[in-house]
Parts: C-alpha cells; sequence; structure tokens
C-alpha cells in the first residue's frame, strides 16, 4: 500500500517538477501595423555577447601604413612620428573594433567612427605644427571629395541663370 501511495505521488508531481526545471520564455507578440517596436534598453542589451578585439596585425600594418604617408607628406620630426603613430594606433583599433562590433547597427558604427575622427583630428592638431595640420586638412579634404572655395564659386547650378547673363 505504501509502495502505491508513493508511485501515485511520484505520477502527479512529475509533470510539475520537469516544468518547474525549463525556463518560461515570453513568445513575442505579432507586430499590429502602425504601431512601433518598443525599445529595449541598453543594459538588457548589453551583455548578449562580447566585445570582439581586432587582430593587432593587421591594425599595426594599417596605422603604420598611416604614419609612414603622413611623416612623408608632412615632413614629420622622430618625435611627432612616435606621437602620431600612437595616435593612429588607437584610432585604427577603435574603428576595426566598431566594425567588428556594430557591423549589423550601420549608424552606431557610423557614429563611433565619426567620433574616433573627431578625437584623431584634435589629437593631431595638437602634435602637429599649425603649417602641417593645415597641410594635412587640405589633402584630406582633396581626398575626401570636400569642395574648397574655388570649387563653390564655380559653375551655377543646372537650370539657373550665371551671374553674367
Amino acid at each position: 500500500m505504501k509502495t502505491f501511495f508513493i508511485a501515485a505521488l511520484l505520477l502527479a508531481t512529475t509533470p510539475t517538477l520537469l516544468l518547474a526545471q525549463t525556463a518560461a520564455k515570453p513568445k513575442p507578440k505579432p507586430a499590429v501595423a502602425g504601431t512601433t517596436k518598443p525599445k529595449t534598453s541598453a543594459s538588457a542589451a548589453a551583455p548578449a555577447r562580447p566585445m570582439a578585439a581586432p587582430p593587432e596585425a593587421q591594425v599595426e600594418t594599417r596605422a603604420n601604413a598611416l604614419t609612414s604617408n603622413m611623416q612623408k607628406a608632412l615632413a614629420l620630426n622622430p618625435e611627432q612620428v612616435e606621437k602620431v603613430r600612437q595616435i593612429n594606433l588607437t584610432s585604427v583599433r577603435g574603428v576595426e573594433s566598431a566594425r567588428l562590433n556594430y557591423r549589423q547597427d550601420v549608424r552606431k558604427m557610423a557614429s563611433i567612427v565619426d567620433d574616433i575622427g573627431q578625437a584623431r583630428l584634435s589629437a593631431l592638431k595638437n602634435v602637429l605644427s599649425p603649417a602641417q595640420f593645415d597641410k594635412y586638412q587640405r589633402k584630406r579634404e582633396e581626398k575626401m571629395g570636400v569642395p574648397n572655395a574655388q570649387g563653390i564659386q564655380g559653375n551655377p547650378a543646372p537650370g539657373l541663370p550665371s551671374q553674367g547673363e
């Protein structure tokens, strides 16, 4: 009789014991037209995956190439070369990390890369002489396709009369 009660008790409690051990995940609700997805907090999403680090050899190669080009173009002295190399290493490492960690969130990646670029410019301004920085800025703008003052005064927009007409 005791064994019967013990067996019946085990059979009655087994399903609840099994359910207690499984983690219940809430099912996502289907999206309804015209509603927006609620934003999740950054702290909830942050521990989802660890930050990836770029290969150090690749970072150093790219930073050394940047430094070498700047040394030739701006006639940097040895002290400036080392400081610029450190700035370039930090910047390249940051950009590569952002590319690895935020490749799915392009806006976030662009924002981080822009911030790194601004910080790099500020640091370079402190290391380079005013003439060197001005030359660097001109070359940088030329490479990025930023129009200079002469280009702005050039051709009128299509469909608009020129000033001489």
